[in-house]
């Protein structure tokens, strides 16, 4: 082979290595790219439409003082912009006692969730060949299909009966209700953990309580922080559970005070809208910070598992 025939030879390969590129009389085309771009750009944009446009209604109702919320236009912008309806919301809705109920529940449904899932998954895939593991496994599994208003009633009367009607018993309802989902995937990530790490553990003289928290648990770290991301969006936005157990309305969360707010003060629209945008802020900012680690943990819990 010459060096002249060399260039040319190098080009009909690299002509050949992008599959996009069709020659057609001398000129290269890509084929189908413009047509996958345009359809994606389509699919993002709608999905951003239906996101963005909510959230701006929301962001320019909270703005608006009472008079221009009478005009009826949703969709103008507030002028002048106006913090009447921020600092109504916060004293009609008691706004710092309510955020401190739903921290409370929040933080205690997330570390309790954590914590149970992870001890029951590495029970599980390190014990996976006994009946009895495996079939809590599928038992918990069984568990996801039944939703609360399912078992509300029941709920209500126990938690009434051994005096958890209170944030506490939410915790403990909230943590059962992700455990399976949990559980499902601490044991699809636990089962990418080589056992040699733990033999090894072993072999320097360690216990099972040592070799779980000093090796096992680090090593879960992506995907608590995954388990964590969604039992807080559990916690901090559900509704229903809270205002059935919970039976003082001072000790309401957020979610719950909002709707009580709304029923007294329906044609408050700024005001209402104010105390939305209060409450989904935190969680906005939470899911923003850590949603790297979401799809991580998902990520390497399904490839990896």
């Amino acid at each position: 082979m010459t060096a002249v025939n060399q260039p040319a030879l190098a080009f009909e390969q690299a002509e050949l290595s992008v599959p996009s590129r069709r020659r057609t009389g001398g000129r290269i085309r890509r084929v189908g790219t413009e047509r996958i771009s345009w359809s994606t750009t389509t699919i993002l944009v709608l999905c951003a439409v239906t996101v963005l446009l909510p959230l701006y209604v929301t962001v320019t109702m909270a703005l608006k003082s009472g008079a221009q919320v009478v005009d009826g236009n949703a969709f103008s912008f507030p002028a002048p912009i106006s913090f009447d309806g921020f600092v109504q919301a916060w004293t009609l809705t008691k706004f710092p006692v309510g955020l401190a109920i739903s921290l409370l529940v929040t933080a205690g449904t997330v570390v309790a969730t954590i914590v149970l899932a992870a001890f029951a998954s590495y029970a599980i895939a390190r014990n996976w060949d006994r009946k009895l593991f495996r079939y809590s496994f599928f038992y918990l599994l069984a568990a996801m299909f039944i939703p609360f208003p399912v078992v509300a009633l029941p709920q209500i009367q126990l938690t009434g009966r051994v005096g958890l009607d209170n944030p506490f018993g939410v915790i403990i309802l909230a943590t059962m209700f992700q455990l399976s989902f949990s559980v499902l995937l601490f044991t699809a990530f636990l089962r990418s953990i080589p056992l040699e790490l733990e033999e090894s553990a072993r072999i320097d003289g360690a216990t099972t309580w040592q070799t779980f928290w000093r090796l096992i648990f680090p090593l879960l770290a992506p995907m608590s922080a995954t388990v964590g991301i969604f039992a807080f969006l559990y916690a901090w936005n559900d509704f229903m559970m809270p205002s059935l157990i919970i039976s003082d309305p001072a000790l309401q969360t957020l979610p719950v005070r909002q709707n009580l707010f709304q029923t007294q003060f329906s044609n408050n629209y700024n005001v209402a809208f104010a105390s939305y945008l209060m409450a989904m802020a935190p969680a906005i900012v939470a899911y923003l910070f850590t949603q790297r680690w979401v799809m991580a943990g998902v990520t390497q819990g399904a490839v990896k598992g």
